[in-house]
């Protein structure tokens, strides 16, 4: 499988762009939040990518980091979510955001993106919930408290038997650089008076 395409950027035409890499031209299909961070044309630009084999074609699929790709990967692993689908959910938002919206269980923040109706998305809720967590992380634009020692304190929130959507309340306000050991107070402190 292809995992990553480095060269020239040829051309971008949303939401697709060709990136020719050792004198092959790869056509490669972008969600927007990759797309908007692509330098310009005929300049060198780095994607991971996801390669998706169907009976009538092989079609590419693009990411700046590796949490849009993990979040792609988990979103086409639902039945009836195609990868078209998935590309439209992370170009309407943030894998940050959608993280954010599957452990609070928002299902409207889903169905604002195009294509996603009220089943599509309550279905995506259920799947998704718990599955989320690794990827945050990485996500760009991530606030502190997920990056770094936040995620080692969110594992040991639940852990402790706190729900996702807890655990995420509680180390939202955290700072980047705190200690896990003082992350890990700081949000039981705050749990604890909730």
């Amino acid at each position: 499988m292809i995992g990553r395409i480095a060269g020239t950027l040829l051309a971008k035409n949303p939401p697709q762009v060709l990136v020719e890499a050792g004198g092959v031209g790869y056509d490669i299909d972008v969600p927007m939040s990759t797309f908007y961070n692509l330098p310009a044309t005929g300049e060198n630009t780095a994607l991971l990518t996801h390669l998706v084999v169907r009976e009538d074609a092989h079609v590419l699929y693009g990411f700046a980091t590796e949490a849009e790709r993990a979040a792609f990967r988990q979103l086409i692993r639902i039945s009836g979510v195609g990868a078209r689908t998935a590309l439209s959910v992370l170009s309407g938002m943030s894998v940050n955001d959608l993280a954010q919206a599957v452990a609070t269980q928002d299902a409207a923040r889903l169905t604002k993106v195009p294509g996603i109706g009220k089943k599509t998305a309550e279905r995506l809720l259920l799947e998704l919930k718990g599955k989320l967590a690794d990827v945050l992380p990485g996500a760009g634009g991530a606030s502190g408290a997920a990056s770094g020692g936040g995620n080692d304190v969110l594992n040991a929130l639940l852990a402790l038997g706190y729900s996702e959507k807890e655990a995420l309340l509680a180390i939202k306000a955290l700072p980047a650089d705190l200690p896990v050991a003082d992350g890990i107070r700081a949000a039981l402190k705050s749990l604890a008076r909730a």
